[in-house]
């Protein structure tokens, strides 16, 4: 019989920082941290330890790394997906990236069945009222690319139920009651351990990434501004 593979899952592209181990369809060990401030580049290789110490599992026995892609934190992203590909470099190890509108999607199907019916659209926060989203069916499948948009009392008139969901979604909570179509779904975050999840099918269709050129989604440029002279 062949073992279920095991895979390390990092999802780092939300102020939340989440590293689980999954046999399979079975996650063996999960640690994550949610504070004010970015707490990645300091918690995330001990995380990796703790998490392979509780499952009794080793790196050398790791089967492949997941990683979320984004969108989201540019320097959570830039964070975790360097750790994973430094992993992935020394153990020679696939990588499998997977999108972060996606992980919140499974981890909404992880808490309770959805109805079919229903449309949904994680969101995560961008910072003041605009997100990144993009429609999804129920099943968790996209039916549109990811965009920037900025919240308001005219963004989400809707004609079919939507659950929205995610920090996006979170943040903008008042402006969901306005909205009779809508049903927000409080505190669902981008959990390593859904990631996992997802990452087991990719594993099991052989659907890896290239180690070289996989990259981060931002959702959209970084802001950079020129100094000015003098300055």
């Amino acid at each position: 019989m062949v073992e279920a593979p095991l895979i390390l899952g990092v999802e780092t592209s939300t102020r939340l920082c989440s590293v689980a181990v999954s046999r399979g369809m079975e996650v063996l060990a999960e640690r994550e941290a949610d504070e004010d401030r970015l707490v990645h580049a300091e918690k995330l290789h001990g995380f990796f330890d703790e998490v392979l110490k509780i499952a009794g599992v080793s790196y050398t026995d790791l089967s492949a790394i997941a990683v979320g892609i984004g969108p989201g934190s540019y320097t959570g992203l830039r964070i975790g997906l360097s750790a994973a590909k430094g992993l992935c470099y020394a153990l020679d190890t696939p990588i499998i990236g997977i999108g972060t509108l996606e992980v919140l999607c499974a981890e909404l199907q992880q808490r309770s069945a959805v109805d079919p019916s229903l449309e949904l659209m994680p969101m995560i926060d961008a910072r003041r009222m605009e997100v990144f989203t993009a429609r999804h069916d129920a099943s968790g499948q996209a039916a549109e690319e990811v965009r920037a948009m900025v919240l308001d009392e005219n963004s989400m008139r809707v004609p079919i139920p939507v659950l929205v969901f995610g920090d996006g979604a979170d943040k903008a909570e008042a402006l969901w009651e306005d909205h009779g179509h809508v049903t927000h779904v409080p505190g669902v975050r981008p959990m390593a351990a859904a990631l996992c999840m997802l990452a087991h099918r990719r594993f099991q269709q052989g659907a890896f990434d290239d180690l070289a050129y996989l990259v981060p989604a931002y959702g959209k440029p970084a802001n950079l501004t020129t100094p000015r002279r003098g300055a």
